[in-house]
């Protein structure tokens, strides 16, 4: 138990600002945050260490905002989530349908592989969970989804729509 408590400080904050940057309310992101914990506490024995504790606990905190965007709103928007993903959290633009058509249109560009990882990634679907629905490494879905928002960010920027 001393251990989770260690944890909670050292990483409460840093989660909470991230909740902050997704939710824009202070109330839901103490609650998100609260969750976050208690998730860590159940499902720690499926850590599997591939990745650090602060990343796993933000993958969570953001798995539960999705979770209450999805209860909030019986349809999420292909743009909200769009959002999420194109944007980073000190990056707080308000997304266009103009853009998440743009995005749309680009990413029908790259191949089949490439498209269903972001989609997973978009759903909120984990690295481990797409590397084996797709039979890769968890590294190498990882290093496909950053090569690729790196690309649609720089395409964006260019063409002036961010």
């Amino acid at each position: 138990m001393k251990q989770i408590e260690k944890l909670y400080f050292e990483y409460k904050q840093d989660i909470y600002n991230y909740l902050l940057s997704l939710t824009h309310d202070p109330t839901l992101s103490e609650d998100l945050l609260s969750e976050t914990f208690v998730k860590a506490i159940f499902s720690v024995g499926n850590f599997k260490g591939n990745s650090s504790i602060k990343t796993w606990l933000f993958g969570i905190a953001r798995h539960l905002w999705l979770q209450n965007l999805r209860k909030d709103k019986p349809m999420v928007e292909y743009s909200d989530l769009l959002d999420v993903y194109v944007t980073d959290s000190t990056f707080d633009s308000v997304i266009t349908k103009q853009i998440a058509d743009k995005v749309y249109e680009l990413l029908k560009t790259k191949d089949e592989r490439t498209q269903k990882i972001i989609s997973m990634r978009i759903n909120g679907i984990s690295y481990y969970e797409i590397s084996k629905k797709i039979g890769i490494s968890e590294n190498s879905a990882r290093v496909i989804d950053f090569r690729t928002k790196k690309w649609l960010k720089s395409v964006l920027e260019w063409e002036e729509l961010i």
